[in-house]
C-alpha cells in the first residue's frame, strides 16, 4: 500500500509540474526564449576623415519602431558624444538615420514623413536630454537594402562655420517651426500639391498655432533639385510654394503667409557624385520648407 501511495504521489507532481508548464508556456504564452541580441561593433563618431571614436556596438530598431532598443553600450557612446559636444561648441552634428526598403510607406506618428527621420528625430531627442541643443543637431535619413538594419544610424560631426554659402544648413532641422516636406507630396517635374498624411497632420496644428498666435506668420519656401535650368528650376520652386499656400487657405487659415523660392541654389545633399548623378542627393534637394515666426 505505502508502494502504491507512493506512485499515487508521484504521478501528482509529474501531473503538478505538466499543469504548471501547460499554464504558463501554452496558455500564457511566456516561455519563450528571449532572442539574442547580436549586434556589429562598428558605431563610429566621424569628423570629417577623422574617426573620433569607435568600436560601440549598433544601435537595434525593430521593424516599423521609431524608438530604439537601447543597451548600456549605446547609453555609453551617447554619453561619450554628449560631452564632446558640450566641449566643443565649433562642431554640430549630423545624424543620418536609415530603414528598410520593406519600410517604406509606413507613416510615423507626428509629422515627419519617414521612419528614417523619425528615428533620427529620436535620437536628437536623447541628446537633448543630455543637454545638448537641438539646433546643433541636423538630421538626414537613407533607405537601407539590408533587411536587418545592421547599419542603422551615422554620427557625422562638422563645422557650420564652414558649410559653403550653397549649401543649406538650415533647411532639415525637423521642427514645428521648420519643417520639410519632400517632393513625395508632388508628382514628378508637378506643382500640383497632393499631400500625403503627415503633412496633413502638420497643416492642421499649424491652423491651430496659427489661431491661437494671430501675429505669427509663415514664410513657405520652394526648393528643387539641379535638373533643368536654374530660371526653370527657380519658377518650380515658387509654383510648388503657392500650390502648398493654396492649400493652407483651404484650410480657412487667414494668417500671413508669405512664398518664396531657392530653386536649385541651397541643395542638403549634392545632386552629382564622382561626376555622376547622384538620384538620391537630388530626392533631398526636392522639397518644401515652413517656417512660423
Amino acid at each position: 500500500m505505502r508502494f502504491l501511495a507512493f506512485l499515487v504521489f508521484l504521478a501528482f507532481l509529474v501531473f503538478a509540474a505538466w499543469a504548471r508548464w501547460y499554464f504558463v508556456c501554452e496558455v500564457r504564452q511566456q516561455c519563450a526564449e528571449e532572442p539574442i541580441d547580436i549586434r556589429l561593433k562598428t558605431l563610429s563618431l566621424t569628423d570629417g576623415d577623422e574617426i573620433v571614436l569607435q568600436g560601440y556596438d549598433q544601435f537595434a530598431f525593430d521593424s516599423a519602431a521609431v524608438d530604439a532598443r537601447l543597451n548600456e553600450n549605446n547609453q555609453a557612446f551617447l554619453d561619450t558624444l554628449a560631452a564632446i559636444l558640450k566641449a566643443d561648441p565649433t562642431r554640430d552634428l549630423t545624424v543620418t538615420a536609415f530603414y528598410r526598403t520593406t519600410e517604406e510607406g509606413i507613416d510615423p506618428p507626428g509629422f515627419l514623413e519617414d521612419l528614417g527621420t523619425a528615428r533620427a528625430d529620436y535620437i536628437r531627442s536623447l541628446l537633448e536630454r543630455r543637454g545638448i541643443d537641438k539646433a546643433r543637431i541636423k538630421l538626414t535619413n537613407g533607405i537601407s537594402e539590408d533587411i536587418t538594419l545592421g547599419v542603422p544610424l551615422l554620427f557625422e560631426l562638422f563645422d557650420p562655420n564652414a558649410v559653403p554659402d550653397s549649401f543649406d544648413n538650415t533647411g532639415l532641422a525637423f521642427e514645428f517651426k521648420n519643417m520639410t516636406f519632400s517632393d513625395a507630396n508632388f508628382r514628378f517635374n508637378s506643382a500640383e500639391f497632393i499631400p500625403g498624411e503627415s503633412f496633413i497632420s502638420y497643416a492642421d496644428s499649424v491652423k491651430t498655432y496659427l489661431e491661437l498666435n494671430p501675429s505669427s506668420k509663415m514664410i513657405i519656401t520652394g526648393h528643387t533639385d539641379s535638373k533643368g535650368t536654374p530660371k526653370y528650376n527657380y519658377s518650380l520652386g515658387v509654383k510648388r510654394a503657392k500650390s502648398a499656400l493654396e492649400y493652407f487657405r483651404e484650410l480657412g487659415i487667414t494668417a500671413e503667409i508669405l512664398t518664396q523660392s531657392e530653386g536649385e541654389k541651397k541643395p542638403v545633399a549634392p545632386n552629382t557624385k564622382g561626376g555622376k548623378d547622384f538620384p538620391d542627393g537630388r530626392q533631398k534637394n526636392r522639397r518644401v520648407n515652413f517656417t512660423l515666426e
